[in-house]
């Protein structure tokens, strides 16, 4: 019984066009959790002393925390 080796060329391309749609994608992903993070600002800027406070937020963490949230991805 004779045993062969069985393997696949990758196709040709296939690997630049995964990077590319990698690279894409997370193109996409950074800008929308940006734009979430500006819309969260806008909104939480709204917002009075008093309301930011009752949510645990003071006027000075308002930039943080809407920093914080865009790099954890949210």
């Amino acid at each position: 019984m004779a045993v062969f080796e069985q393997t696949r060329t990758i196709p040709f391309g296939a690997i630049a066009v995964f990077k590319a749609v990698s690279f894409l994608d997370g193109l996409v992903t950074a800008v929308r959790t940006k734009l979430a993070a500006e819309r969260t600002h806008a909104e939480l800027s709204r917002l009075s002393s008093a309301q930011l406070r009752d949510i645990g937020l003071g006027d000075h963490d308002l930039s943080s925390f809407c920093r914080d949230l865009s790099r954890r991805g949210y």
